[in-house]
């Protein structure tokens, strides 16, 4: 048993290492001609992988493996976590290997190169969440001291650097996790997103009135109000803040019901000086959208009453947002290639509940359905228009 342990975890750090290699290495130059003449052919399905992780998920009142979270550094390499796994690829997605398999069920991650990474994780039959550090491309994975903060989210500014974010407070660290300092935020902060140590904004909930974005150029210790958004509820529920480069998005929950969710979406090209109202999507089960003024959209993607999911800036007036429908068992995206002035719901072709997306450039991106019944991985070239499967479970490929 102890044989056949560390033979496992050698060919998970094999795997690992082979995520980092280019292709190619380490073979002779007539080996590499005939590689490079002859490639494996494109895999399909599960690619023969997590096959005792699979069995062990299958059978009534089981939890089906399932994917959460996935990131690509660049057009060809890139990973997808899940519950108790981690999978990675080098060739964009034709063949994949196992990276990690054991006891974290990953809920987020997030690596600054190809050896450095973080995640949010949380163990089986367990709620509390936990901090993780790879520094050998994610076949091994340490907690991370966080002196008893509960992160639920996670941004990666470097090898050793990381904010953290609770459900209404920032803290940052600089030294790997040995010790943590706490980012001032206003009060009702309900979301924060910082692209360095200075420069950051926030979600501000306003019981019984709406929302406000505030922005920082110090650290948080002085804020200045940068957008207000009218919704007529004693708690608004909150939402989410993207911000890269000169692009800041805003997405801003209304209510929810009948599996339908009703959200306003504003846009900024210009460190949120100037907002656009790119997407208003009232809902019969969910209420008005907040904010006022025309939107240049009245639905998002995935419908109907379809759910957001994370979005992707690229440049300088790129954005992506993912989207499910769980009524309508769809997943899709939408995008702006000119910062908001018009935008695009891409038409539904995936089957699933919810999504995540990772782009690297605006026309590169790759998709991961998180439902468990669903779960794959698609590939698109286009923006979106059409997406290509390169990765599913058993049960996604079922009827």
């Amino acid at each position: 048993m102890i044989m056949k342990k560390l033979l496992r975890s050698s060919s998970l750090a094999a795997a690992a290492l082979m995520l980092m290699l280019p292709a190619g290495w380490g073979l002779s130059p007539t080996q590499t001609s005939a590689a490079a003449a002859a490639p494996a052919p494109c895999g399909s399905g599960d690619h023969g992988l997590l096959q005792q992780e699979q069995k062990q998920h299958m059978g009534e009142g089981a939890d089906p493996l399932h994917f959460t979270d996935i990131q690509f550094l660049n057009g060809s390499t890139g990973r997808a976590a899940g519950t108790g796994f981690m999978i990675g690829t080098s060739d964009a997605g034709c063949h994949w290997q196992e990276i990690y398999t054991g006891k974290w069920n990953f809920a987020q991650i997030k690596f600054t190169d190809n050896v450095n990474g973080w995640a949010i994780a949380t163990l089986p039959s367990h709620q509390t969440t936990h901090l993780l550090k790879t520094v050998d491309g994610g076949s091994h994975w340490k907690q991370v001291y966080t002196a008893n903060l509960p992160f639920n989210r996670l941004e990666a500014l470097g090898k050793n650097a990381v904010n953290g974010y609770t459900q209404n407070g920032a803290y940052r660290t600089d030294n790997g996790g040995n010790s943590w300092v706490k980012i001032p935020t206003p009060a009702n902060t309900r979301y924060a997103t910082f692209r360095d140590k200075n420069n950051g904004f926030v979600l501000v909930i306003v019981p019984g009135s709406g929302y406000k974005v505030l922005g920082t150029a110090d650290g948080g210790h002085s804020w200045g109000t940068k957008l207000n958004v009218k919704f007529d509820s004693p708690y608004p529920a909150g939402g989410q803040i993207y911000s890269k480069d000169n692009q800041v998005w805003a997405l801003f929950y209304g209510g929810s019901g009948m599996s339908q969710v009703s959200y306003s979406l504003y846009g900024s090209t210009d460190q949120g000086l100037h907002w656009k109202r790119v997407i208003a999507q009232s809902t019969a089960g969910g209420g008005p959208a907040p904010g006022s003024g025309a939107a240049v959209v009245n639905q998002g993607p995935a419908q109907p009453g379809g759910h957001p999911g994370n979005m992707q800036l690229i440049g300088k007036e790129t954005a992506f947002l993912s989207g499910g429908s769980p009524a309508g068992g769809m997943v899709s995206v939408g995008v702006t290639y000119n910062g908001g002035k018009t935008w695009k719901n891409v038409k539904l072709s995936i089957h699933g509940y919810d999504s995540r997306i990772s782009f690297t450039d605006g026309k590169t991106g790759w998709l991961v359905v998180t439902s468990a019944t669903k779960s794959s991985i698609y590939a698109t070239h286009d923006g979106g228009a059409s997406w290509n499967r390169k990765f599913a479970f058993k049960e996604a490929l079922n009827p």
